[in-house]
């Protein structure tokens, strides 16, 4: 498996790139004229809001979406949110541009004294800084911050389902660059692999995660009920190649008792896409 944290060199933490996640202790018209409509601008949908670093306690900036303003047009088989126009998945990192630590918005502000001790003396002493983005993130910005999250959640030693997460955000938003890579590259079909490759890892690195803290930890997790978190199981377990795992995830879902109608239909559907793999 390639280097998960590969990328996070510009921030000074190279040294820190072998870490173990799970090491136990993501038309108008007028009458004679038509009038073009405006191109989307991604820029008029995101704001900066200000957060206080709960290690070092300084105020900065980080852009923020106006999810009131963008349309949700469907969820991927692993709920994966897919909106119109947009990825706002890309601004879920929240990094402090002071001391480097970084977390997903529903994590970044939950921090003990130890875990603040843990970032500065293995994070920040290293940090050189963010480099300053444009009015937008592009893939990369987005990558290199979801990668400083997990990279922080492992040092702070976070509970297990928040590196899990942050694995699986991490896998979508490097799918969502690939979505979005241009056909007209000289590489394209090289960049696509390599962004599948390391989606997959991710993926693989999220399903580990989730596997251990289903039995560990207490639900709601990451906002997701037990019911969800099967569901979510089992198409992990799919996608990564584990298909006598995935079967088993979906006969639990699908004899539960808790679980809806509408979730033992996905469920359905994970399972004939099991046997489909299994076919080819």
């Amino acid at each position: 498996m390639d280097n998960l944290f590969s990328g996070l060199e510009a921030f000074g933490l190279d040294k820190l790139s072998g870490v173990d996640i799970y090491e136990k202790e993501k038309e108008n018209t007028a009458a004679e004229e038509t009038v073009a409509k405006p191109a989307f601008s991604e820029a008029e949908y995101v704001y900066d809001k200000t957060h206080t670093c709960p290690v070092c306690d300084k105020e900065f900036k980080s852009k923020v979406v106006k999810y009131g303003k963008i349309k949700l047009e469907n969820l991927d088989s692993d709920l994966r949110p897919v909106y119109q126009n947009m990825d706002p998945l890309k601004y879920d990192a929240i990094v402090c541009p002071y001391c480097g630590y970084a977390a997903l918005s529903r994590f970044f502000k939950f921090m003990t004294s130890t875990q603040a001790d843990l970032i500065k003396k293995n994070i920040s002493v290293a940090f050189k800084g963010l480099q300053e983005t444009g009015e937008i993130l592009t893939y990369d910005d987005a990558i290199a911050r979801h990668k400083l999250a997990l990279l922080s959640s492992v040092v702070k030693k976070a509970k297990t389902s928040e590196r899990a997460y942050t694995c699986l955000k991490t896998a979508w938003v490097i799918r969502g660059k690939a979505e979005k890579l241009p056909a007209n590259l000289p590489d394209y079909q090289a960049q696509k692999e390599s962004l599948e490759k390391e989606e997959l890892d991710f993926l693989a690195k999220a399903y580990d995660g989730f596997c251990e803290a289903f039995s560990k930890e207490a639900f709601p997790m990451c906002g997701m009920d037990e019911v969800t978190i099967m569901l979510l199981l089992a198409e992990l377990a799919r996608k990564v190649g584990k298909y006598d795992e995935a079967s088993r995830w979906v006969s639990r879902i699908l004899v539960s008792r808790e679980a809806k109608d509408r979730v033992k239909e996905k469920a359905r559907e994970i399972k004939e896409m099991i046997r489909e793999n299994k076919r080819n």
